[in-house]
């Protein structure tokens, strides 16, 4: 999905406030060791998602969290496929951008002028938009979860996101469950969303489905826009929301059949 360009994660990344792509992802097992690899504020990494599996499998590697320069040093060390930042533009994308620009700051419009063309399609069009995350539990019960992002759209240079945050935007634990988030990453900060789906079924012994529908109606009514997909070991999963629409599906390898949803609840 991080070479779609039609996910906010890889190519499809969103632009920063001063034009750049800064990307950023993270992955995890739900294990007793609660392996997991992250990285953030990355410009030259064509797959973050790699770079986090490479932390997780990686024996020599004593962390979980690299970001910037060092992080972009060790994949390169890694052999991971490296790219220049120019790879991750795409016209939806500065257009977003540039519409961003002019509805906030009024002396910013001839920028526009700039643009070639431009896209038919309205800048904010959901179906450009989304936080990518994906959530697998093989035959023995071992959930993986992994989460990559390129931000909102013109972000401050340097933020980072919930997505690279162990259970922020993901978490994995084979007692409880997977999940991965999408949405206004603040709030999954500071109310550690991902975490909190697998607390309420730890330890108020609720489903995945009824944890996972909680925490997004609590985080709707302290502001926060978004939604979860979350996954037990016996497969059972949810995926709530609690804007207008997120993509959204699933597969079950026994069947070999993918659903996918957009709007209504599945």
């Amino acid at each position: 999905m991080e070479d779609c360009p039609f996910f906010n994660a890889g190519k499809g990344s969103v632009f920063t406030l001063s034009g750049k792509n800064e990307l950023e992802a993270s992955i995890m097992l739900g294990i007793d060791s609660h392996t997991a690899g992250a990285c953030t504020l990355l410009h030259t990494v064509k797959n973050p998602i790699t770079l986090a599996k490479t932390l997780l499998q990686d024996p020599e590697n004593p962390h979980v969290f690299l970001g910037g320069i060092e992080a972009e040093k060790y994949a390169k060390s890694k052999g991971l496929e490296m790219v220049d930042p120019a790879y991750f533009w795409t016209k939806q994308r500065w257009k977003q951008h540039l519409d961003g620009l002019e509805k906030k700051k009024p002396e910013n419009l001839k920028m526009l002028n700039n643009l070639d063309g431009g896209d038919s399609r309205d800048a904010d069009d959901p179906i450009s938009m989304g936080t990518v995350g994906a959530i697998a539990v093989d035959i023995n019960g071992i959930i993986s979860t992994a989460t990559s992002t390129g931000g909102f759209n013109n972000k401050k240079d340097g933020r980072i996101g919930d997505t690279p945050l162990i259970a922020c935007g993901t978490w994995a634990d084979n007692e409880t469950c997977g999940v991965s988030g999408t949405g206004n990453g603040e709030f999954f900060i500071r109310h550690g969303v991902a975490h909190d789906v697998a607390a309420r079924m730890k330890y108020l012994k609720e489903s995945v489905q009824d944890a996972a529908s909680t925490v997004v109606k609590n985080l709707k009514k302290v502001g926060g826009d978004g939604g979860v997909i979350a996954l037990d070991k016996y497969g059972i999963f949810a995926m709530p929301f609690n804007t207008d629409g997120m993509f959204r599906g699933y597969i079950r390898v026994s069947e070999g059949v993918p659903y996918a949803y957009i709007f209504n609840e599945q």
